[in-house]
């Protein structure tokens, strides 16, 4: 009861005024990075989609398949997402010393991790939505592999 005042205004002038100016500047790295995720998601199917319609190679297509299915374990295709969000160091850095702004490096790596969970569920989605589609008419595919592609962005 004695702390529960001092603490109330001590958030109120010091703390609440700053909070949407603070969100709104962490909010571009988070942003820039699940960006780059939802781009990199479709560069790689754009790429698929290209190979068959040179090839119309179904166990190819499979191939391609199976490795987008591994898209967010790759490090290095994921780097540049994972870079995007980095920005937040510099700009907790200054949170840090405003208001005591511990685990900056864990506030990081949790958003790597849900931008890489975002990568494994669209890779997901995809697979469970294409392979019924996997054994149509070979004309079909590309245009099928599209529509998915563009409901799982979505």
């Amino acid at each position: 009861a004695t702390v529960s005042e001092p603490a109330q205004k001590c958030c109120t002038e010091n703390i609440q005024p700053f909070l949407a100016s603070i969100l709104e500047e962490l909010m571009g790295p988070v942003s820039s990075g699940f960006t780059e995720v939802r781009s990199l998601f479709d560069k790689e199917v754009n790429e698929i989609i290209q190979d068959f319609q040179k090839t119309n190679d179904i166990t190819k297509l499979k191939e391609n398949v199976d490795q987008l299915m591994n898209l967010p374990f790759n490090s290095v295709k994921m780097e540049p997402c994972y870079l995007k969000v980095n920005l937040l160091q510099e700009l907790l850095q200054d949170l840090k010393s405003r208001f005591k702004v511990y685990h900056i490096d864990f506030v990081i790596q949790r958003t790597q991790n849900f931008m890489q969970e975002l990568m494994e569920n669209a890779v997901y989605t995809f697979e469970q939505l294409f392979s019924p589609s996997r054994q149509a008419d070979s004309a079909k595919v590309a245009t099928t592999m599209e529509k998915v592609k563009l409901r799982v962005l979505k």
